[in-house]
């Protein structure tokens, strides 16, 4: 099943919002107009934007009014994008030139700052002191994520708990807030808030699993950047923490990857390695296993024609291949 099939129920939606994604980006200044919109025309998955419209349709026929909000984290995640590519040193995002690699670094800083101040004023109309709330605690904690990533680059030593930590922050708590914010501005419950928001939490740490877990074994022209791409930046993802526990050439994997030298020299030995351990099918278990969790969740829901979707979206995460 393609992303096209699983957004059929707000296929019109996702248009408006790609539509709307462009004109969002309002500026005088070309560079910035270029470099603001250059990312977006590189397209995506656009989930975050498709999960809020899908929350929506539960208890909606219509969701015209959750396209602003559906824009808004969509802006939100691309902001947070540009400035992991500036840090990240990156050159290639979605097989495009990054835009930091194209503008440079302090272009590229400014840049993710005004795609941010874009998406609050796109959220403002709504005059929802507890949607800017959740926005506010959520970004938040996303930059605590990133500083906790980079703090725990090259370190041999951290478990499951420390990953799954910062995976939550890094790309769960996202995820989670674009389901509960389009229940949030319908009329569901608070149980079905509730549920929608943990549905989305453990989507998203299955879709992060699986992103560390394509790092290692996707072909690089579909992924749209080079595979490795972690082991060179020193993050240490699942697989690697399970073959530094359980693999046979642990030691050799624990020299390999405590050095940024040789995370730099050796990534492709690095990622054979690991290739060669239990490392890849059990990130694979976990992934499985966050993805029926959230599928329990949308028990609580009502029958509707978008709940399908979120079946199939839970699915479609785990076996995707980009």
């Amino acid at each position: 099943m393609t992303n096209l099939e699983i957004f059929n129920p707000i296929s019109t939606e996702l248009e408006l919002v790609e539509q709307e994604l462009i004109t969002s980006i309002d500026t005088e200044i070309p560079v910035l107009d270029q470099a603001a919109t250059h990312l977006i025309r590189a397209g995506g998955k656009r989930l975050r934007p498709a999960f809020t419209l899908l929350a929506a349709k539960l208890f909606n026929n219509s969701v015209q009014h959750a396209i602003p909000l559906a824009v808004a984290l969509e802006l939100i995640h691309m902001a947070s994008l540009v400035h992991d590519d500036v840090i990240d040193n990156s050159e290639l995002r979605r097989g495009q030139p990054t835009v930091k690699s194209k503008w440079g670094n302090r272009l590229s800083i400014y840049t993710g700052n005004y795609i941010l101040a874009r998406s609050l004023c796109l959220v403002a109309p709504y005059q929802r002191s507890d949607v800017l709330d959740v926005l506010a605690d959520t970004s938040m904690r996303i930059c605590e994520g990133e500083i906790k990533q980079m703090l725990s680059c090259y370190n041999i030593h951290q478990g499951l708990k420390d990953y799954l930590r910062r995976i939550e922050r890094k790309t769960a708590l996202l995820i989670s807030v674009s389901c509960q914010l389009g229940a949030m501005i319908s009329p569901a419950t608070k149980a079905q808030v509730l549920a929608l928001k943990r549905y989305g939490y453990h989507l998203g740490m299955a879709f992060q699993i699986t992103d560390d877990i394509l790092d290692f074994v996707a072909d690089e022209e579909i992924l749209g950047k080079p595979v490795g791409s972690d082991i060179r930046q020193g993050v240490i993802t699942l697989p690697a923490i399970y073959a530094l526990r359980c693999g046979s050439q642990r030691e050799q994997l624990g020299r390999l990857l405590s050095s940024p030298d040789l995370c730099l020299s050796q990534a492709e030995e690095i990622v054979n390695l690991i290739n060669e351990s239990d490392g890849i099918d059990y990130a694979y278990y976990i992934s499985n296993r966050f993805a029926e969790k959230a599928r329990q969740q949308l028990d609580f829901l009502p029958d509707m024609l978008g709940k399908n979707s979120l079946y199939e979206i839970a699915d479609f995460i785990s076996g995707r291949e980009y």
